[in-house]
C-alpha cells in the first residue's frame, strides 16, 4: 500500500524542527516538497560525488560512485548533510567553506557506503565519525533503526528515528522523508523544493538491489510504482549512486526510459527484476 503523506514526527531536535500533527497535514496528493519554489539566493543544495568532491585519493570511495548532498537554508546559515560517508571532515568544511552550519545528517538506508560501517572488510568513515565532528542528530526511518545501529558504531541516543511522512525544516526549508522500503526495510527518499533526492530506491537507470539483508523485490516495487508514483513529473531526480551518464533527471523522463518503471503488476516486475 502506498504511504500518505502526512507530517506525524517522531522525534525533535532543538536546531532542526520536525513538523509535528498540530501543523497543518498535507494529504496523500499534497507533497510538501514537489510543489515548493524557493529561490536559489534562499535555497542551499550541492551534490557532492565521492572519491572526486570529497573521499578524495579513496579508492572504494571512487569505486562506488556515491552522491552525497548537502541541503540548506541560506538565510538561517543551517544546512543537512545527507548520506555521509567516506570523507565526512571534507563533506563539513565543504559546508562551511560555503557558509553553512551542519545540524543534522539524513541517512537514506543503513548500507555502509551511505552512513559507515564496514563493507568487505574495509572500514568506511560515516555517521559516527561525523558526530566527532559534528554533534547532530542522525534521522533514520523507525524501520531501519535497528539496521543502521547494527552496521554502525552509533548509538539509540544519536537516532531521531521518523515515521513516513515526518518533515524535517532546516530553517524554513521542509524536507519530506518518504518511506520506500524494499532495497531495505527503512530505506528513505527525500523530497525538497523540486528535488527527490532517492538514495538508492531509484536510480536514473535501474534500481536498488533485493539481495542483501532486509531487502523486498515486491515492496520495492510498490515504493516504485505507487508511493514515488504520487512525485510530480517535474521534480528532478537525484540518486545516491553515479551509475549513468547524466547526475540528475527531471523525473517524469525517467518514468519513461527506466526499465524497472515499465512493469504493470507486481508479477511482472517479479518475473524482470528477481
Amino acid at each position: 500500500m502506498p504511504q500518505r503523506f502526512g507530517v506525524s514526527a517522531l522525534a525533535t531536535t532543538a536546531t532542526i524542527d520536525v513538523v509535528s500533527d498540530e501543523a497543518s497535514t498535507p494529504g496523500s496528493d499534497e507533497l510538501v516538497g514537489g510543489h515548493q519554489d524557493v529561490g536559489a539566493d534562499r535555497f542551499y543544495f550541492r551534490q557532492l560525488l565521492s572519491g572526486l568532491d570529497f573521499g578524495v585519493g579513496d579508492a572504494v570511495a571512487e569505486g562506488m560512485a556515491n552522491f552525497s548532498y548537502l541541503i540548506g537554508d541560506r538565510q538561517s546559515g543551517e544546512c543537512v548533510v545527507v548520506d555521509p560517508a567516506y570523507g565526512v571532515a571534507e563533506l563539513n568544511a565543504i559546508a562551511e567553506a560555503d557558509g553553512m552550519k551542519l545540524t543534522g545528517a539524513l541517512v537514506t538506508h543503513y548500507h555502509p557506503d551511505h552512513c559507515g560501517g564496514e563493507m568487505m572488510g574495509i572500514k568506511i568513515q560515516g555517521a559516527a565519525e561525523l558526530l566527532e565532528i559534528a554533534p547532530v542528530p542522525i534521522h533514520v526511518q523507525a524501520d531501519e533503526g535497528e539496521w543502521v545501529l547494527k552496521a554502525t558504531s552509533l548509538s539509540s541516543s544519536d537516532l531521531a528515528l521518523h515515521a513516513p511522512g515526518d518533515v524535517v525544516m532546516v530553517g524554513e526549508i521542509p524536507i519530506q522523508l518518504v518511506h520506500t522500503p524494499g532495497h531495505t526495510p527503512g530505506s528513505q527518499c527525500f523530497l525538497v523544493n523540486g528535488r527527490l533526492v532517492s538514495g538508492d530506491t531509484l536510480f536514473l537507470d535501474g534500481c536498488g538491489r533485493t539481495d542483501l539483508p532486509g531487502g523486498d523485490p515486491e515492496a520495492l516495487y510498490y515504493s516504485l510504482t505507487q508511493t514515488l508514483a504520487q512525485v510530480p513529473d517535474d521534480v528532478i531526480l537525484f540518486p545516491g549512486h553515479n551509475y549513468s551518464r547524466l547526475p540528475h533527471q527531471r523525473l517524469g523522463d525517467n518514468r519513461r526510459s527506466n526499465r524497472v518503471l515499465l512493469p504493470s503488476t507486481p508479477q511482472q516486475w517479479l518475473m524482470a527484476f528477481t
